[in-house]
């Protein structure tokens, strides 16, 4: 007679073994049923919770070959350190242990100054590698017009501007609106300089200081507040030593470089 194991599947049929995973956190993972992909940010038991990259939750029961790794089936266990909790970027997306940097797009981000592509790396780094976005810097926004036309953004590579101080009626306004299209997306601001953006609370500071009209800006909150104003770029190092993260931003600068990534990645609409 022909032999059976106990949950009626023949001996020769029965599936090999597949590798036993710890649902750590940022562990990316592929739920093949639906075909939701994202990282662990929660292990209970007998349930896993996965978020995608735009933030989406679902809850999953931890069963046998559940999950694809890597293209791979593997069965997800709760580890033995008990519940699990995400590990953040410093923008505050769930960092993924291990993933390389993907290929550089031909979409780009634009910023206005060194200062800026700086704060933009320092925050969002790691999510712009991962979706392969690099971030360049203008050196101002008055030479846009051309920079987009030579640019020629199109489909498959699209443009993203974040403009400093970008306020309706002004030069830099006018510009934005001018080269604003399908696949060219300018965003903006309402500080007059970059520094502005970094919450005072995270630099020890009760407020940034206002600065007569026709003063450089940089030399005049640096006057204000006693710092060196004959050594700016120093000044700005220490700025940037102080963020950590996200949290020491101001929410107006955030939203528009998360605008910024969806839409160059075509995770937002055009």
């Amino acid at each position: 007679m022909r032999q059976y194991s106990p949950d009626l599947t023949p001996p020769w049929k029965k599936p090999k073994p597949v590798p036993e995973v710890p649902a750590e956190p940022g562990l990316v993972v592929e739920e093949p049923g639906t075909g939701f992909c994202g990282a662990v940010i929660r292990c209970e038991a007998g349930t896993v919770t996965l978020e995608d990259r735009f933030g989406k939750h679902r809850v999953f029961p931890l069963e046998p070959r559940g999950f694809l790794l890597e293209g791979r089936v593997v069965t997800l266990v709760r580890p033995s350190s008990g519940p699990v909790r995400p590990i953040r970027t410093a923008s505050g997306s769930v960092a993924v242990p291990g993933a390389r940097a993907r290929v550089a797009r031909a979409g780009r981000i634009y910023v206005e100054g060194r200062h800026d592509a700086e704060l933009v790396e320092k925050v969002w780094g790691d999510d712009l590698r991962i979706e392969g976005v690099v971030v360049e810097y203008l050196e101002g926004v008055d030479d846009l017009p051309a920079i987009v036309a030579e640019f020629g953004p199109g489909p498959d590579a699209r443009l993203g501007v974040l403009v400093d101080h970008l306020v309706p009626g002004t030069k830099e306004w006018r510009i934005a609106e001018s080269v604003t299209s399908e696949h060219a997306l300018v965003v903006g601001h309402p500080y007059i300089d970059i520094w502005e953006a970094v919450k005072p609370s995270s630099l020890g500071i009760p407020g940034w200081p206002r600065v007569p009209r026709g003063q450089d800006w940089k030399t005049g909150v640096c006057r204000a507040l006693g710092w060196p104003s004959d050594n700016t770029g120093a000044v700005w190092q220490a700025i940037l030593a102080r963020v950590g993260s996200y949290k020491d931003l101001e929410p107006e600068l955030l939203g528009r470089v998360e605008e910024l990534i969806d839409f160059v990645t075509g995770s937002g609409e055009a």
